[in-house]
């Protein structure tokens, strides 16, 4: 046979398979064309070329669409079916090339050449092994067919068995494609052995996959059976115990949960009895029921709604904080009033450490009669502590609000959210965000929990949340919330709550009230003073214990009381004296002036010094000052420059003179704009050489026109003051709304001046010179007329007040 020689015949280009030579089959024909070239064939008692096409959604197929190699097959029979058209019976010969497309209407006609066939010997281990896998794969399948495995073992060559078994198999079409262009009989049987291993991979898995699951569901079944045969065995022995799933249902019923609670609740019990006790779901349901059942949905503390048994209690728990008792006694009375209608409470106490911000909460607890929950949230950083977590996680939780109402069995509780100013956020999300919807009255009615996700009420809580520094809250979260301050205690008032709370308390707890033991008030004083540093009583509070230790041990030893703890007693058992408070100045100085500012957790005066020196007008500023006090000083200096003359000072002095601002303490960091008016003073009072007035101390921020601006921590400062024995303070006339809230001590025994310009401070505080101004032999060198300048403003219309 000439193997280049080309021929024409008609063709039919298959979609989405191939097939292979060596048999007969039958090819369903739907396109128009095809049956135009099936029927030509069969007509003329002619081949026909049957190839494939690489995408089946063309439909007129190019040379290019078409695979390389066909299977030249002779049409045996044309046959109609009513429901799959007409079906093209084909005896397939050999493998041709396909060398182009001879014409496309009104049937496809191709031209092709003979391929020759390699070399198609019988490996015998190869065609056996193809076969055996064959053979196993049909069994795995349950589609064994013996007709088939006798043709398998009838062919006669590697070739033969290749192209017999490609066609038995469902391959991918490019592998079909593939082992239609190969003409070595071997290697083609070699690749259908490789996808035959390959699939048989695939059945052995997906088969034990199957079994697995049959084997499951047939032990979830026996399960099932065995459970209905045991409640009718103990129905049958008259045992009426209820079962887990009967008692969780009787206890869902019980607990009085709302409509929608309840529903999903008996929902999930339906769930747990089809999953069994053996589903790895189980334990997740049952955790989940448990809970919904342990919180209390229904369950309310009766309020103790009697306005002044609520007072008393707070009054014999806690000393002062009035703000607190006041804003209490306010929601109970409106509570008795407007009844079940009221919401909770949200408030806020802001101030400094120690000074009783959690221990109110308890109080107010105790004298509603309400039960108490305090929940920690400095340094919590998981929004999931607050609202919990899914219940597609290892081991989720509802979060810390809902924990709490479950431990306290109330929905009505006093929740102290301590350190919510100490919130942080990172990846994981943003607690202080969660919380705007917890501590919002419109919205915490339907609280609704991640792990639950189910809404609870949280309007009759009351939540107080404490904080040391407002400026950290985020201004939702702060807008939220109803505000209260509570300043640290003044010396009188932490010795009234040494002698009615703290000294009782530590007698008790070191076993000792039974004796007679005094404290002089004298001795109080001395720990306050000089064994403390704060704004509350809680280091304060220790060093009362240290002392009644140290009395626990003479008693020990068999000494008889009474036992007086006197000054000289604190200085022997505590050591020496650890801190010191500022004090009025000996005597009126020229440029000294004695401030008032807040330190640390205290408050204190605050010496100013200020001296000139020959030079060339450079200013020095020393003793830890911040950017904002640096600033107030040169604002000071450059307002007294600027009325210099109003004040008899020589302008040109300023150019001649170095001025040296020091505060003293210079290991305390200082700053603030409070020191504005006493910096001015000191400034002025050095170039006219007038001392400042050692019983005067004073506080305002200062600006380039004279005006004097409010501050901040008045009360503070007043009783910095009035401990330091200042007889007058000068304060902004802006602060002069503060002065009902300082204490009654401060008001009678401290001489209170508001001032709205640095001229009132001037008129009050600076005494007459005590000799010529400084400066005045440097200008008399350089022939400069110093002297007194005249009395005549600089600004003819402002009077000069000096």
């Amino acid at each position: 046979m000439n193997t280049n020689a080309s021929r024409t015949v008609p063709a039919v280009p298959l979609r989405g398979g191939a097939v292979f030579p060596g048999g007969v089959t039958t090819i369903s024909i739907g396109r128009k064309r095809s049956l135009k070239a099936a029927q030509a064939a069969y007509d003329h008692n002619s081949d026909i070329l049957i190839l494939v096409q690489f995408d089946p959604e063309i439909e007129n197929p190019k040379t290019e669409d078409l695979a390389p190699v066909g299977i030249l097959a002779t049409v045996r029979d044309l046959m109609r079916a009513p429901q799959e058209g007409v079906q093209m019976l084909v005896e397939l010969k050999r493998r041709v090339r396909l060398t182009g497309v001879v014409k496309e209407l009104p049937y496809l006609v191709t031209r092709y050449v003979e391929m020759g066939e390699a070399s198609d010997g019988r490996p015998t281990k190869l065609m056996a092994h193809s076969i055996a896998l064959l053979e196993e794969y049909a069994h795995m399948l349950g589609e064994v067919n013996r007709q088939v495995l006798a043709n398998l073992r009838a062919k006669p060559t590697a070739g033969r068995l290749a192209d017999y078994m490609a066609g038995l198999l469902n391959m991918p079409l490019d592998l079909e494609i593939e082992l239609l262009k190969k003409v070595d009989g071997e290697d083609r049987l070699t690749h259908v052995v490789r996808y035959l291993e390959q699939e048989l991979e695939i059945a052995e898995i997906r088969t034990q996959i199957q079994s697995d699951a049959r084997d499951s569901a047939e032990k979830a079944q026996r399960d099932y059976l065995l459970r209905e045969q045991m409640k009718v065995i103990r129905k049958e022995l008259g045992d009426d115990s209820e079962t887990v799933l009967d008692e969780m249902r009787r206890k869902i019923l019980d607990a009085e949960m709302p409509e929608q609670v309840q529903k999903r609740a008996l929902k999930e019990t339906e769930r747990l009895e089809r999953q069994g006790e053996q589903s790895a779901d189980s334990a997740i349901i049952r955790t989940y029921l448990e809970w919904l059942i342990e919180l209390p949905w229904s369950k309310l503390s009766e309020d103790n709604l009697d306005v002044d048994h609520v007072r008393t209690v707070l009054d014999e728990d806690h000393y002062g904080l009035l703000d607190v008792k006041d804003r209490i006694v306010e929601y109970v009375a409106v509570r008795k009033l407007a009844g079940s209608n009221m919401r909770g409470a949200i408030i806020n106490l802001n101030g400094p450490p120690g000074v009783g911000k959690t221990s109110i909460a308890q109080s107010v607890a105790r004298a509603m009669g309400r039960e108490m929950a305090r929940i920690s949230l400095g340094g919590v950083r998981d929004e999931a502590e607050i609202r919990g977590h899914r219940r597609t996680y290892i081991g989720a939780l509802p979060g810390r609000i809902l924990r709490a109402l479950r431990d306290v069995q109330t929905r009505n509780p006093v929740i102290v959210l301590d350190e919510i100013d100490k919130v942080g956020s990172d990846w994981r999300g943003d607690p202080s965000s969660a919380l705007l919807e917890v501590l919002d009255p419109q919205q915490n009615s339907e609280f609704t929990d991640h792990y639950l996700e189910l809404p609870f009420d949280l309007s009759q809580v009351i939540f107080i949340t404490t904080s040391n520094e407002i400026s950290t809250i985020p201004a939702p979260l702060l807008d939220r919330m109803e505000t209260i301050t509570m300043t640290g205690y003044i010396e009188d008032e932490k010795v009234q709550i040494a002698q009615q709370y703290l000294l009782p308390k530590q007698l008790r707890d070191h076993g000792v009230a039974d004796y007679d033991i005094e404290f002089e008030e004298a001795a109080l004083r001395k720990l306050i003073r000089h064994y403390t540093y704060e704004a509350g009583v809680r280091q304060f509070e220790r060093q009362i214990g240290t002392m009644v230790r140290k009395v626990a041990v003479r008693i020990a030893r068999g000494e008889p009381d009474p036992f007086v703890i006197t000054p000289n007693d604190v200085e022997e058992h505590l050591g020496m004296e650890r801190f010191q408070y500022g004090l009025a100045e000996e005597e009126s100085e020229v440029g000294v002036v004695t401030g008032l500012a807040v330190v640390g957790p205290s408050s204190d005066t605050l010496s100013i010094e200020v001296r000139l020196s020959e030079g060339s007008g450079k200013l020095s500023l020393t003793g830890s000052l911040g950017d904002v006090m640096k600033e107030s000083a040169h604002t000071a200096l450059t307002y007294a420059r600027a009325n210099a003359r109003q004040y008899h000072i020589n302008p040109h002095l300023f150019d001649r003179v170095n001025i040296h601002i020091h505060v003293p303490a210079g290991a305390q960091p200082k700053d603030g704009p409070s020191a504005g008016i006493a910096l001015t003073t000191a400034i002025i009072s050095a170039f006219t050489n007038r001392p400042v007035r050692r019983d005067i101390a004073m506080t305002g921020e200062v600006t380039l026109r004279g005006k004097v601006l409010p501050i901040g921590g008045l009360k503070a400062k007043t009783i910095a003051a009035l401990r330091a024995g200042i007889s007058t303070a000068i304060f902004p006339k802006g602060n002069a709304r503060d002065i009902p809230e300082l204490p009654d001590q401060v008001r009678a025994d401290l001489k209170l001046v508001p001032v709205a310009h640095v001229d009132d401070v001037l008129e009050m505080a600076l005494l007459e010179p005590i000799g010529k101004p400084f400066g005045w032999e440097l200008l008399q060198k350089e022939n400069d007329s110093f002297g007194i300048i005249p009395d005549k403003p600089a600004n003819p219309g402002r009077p000069v007040r000096a």
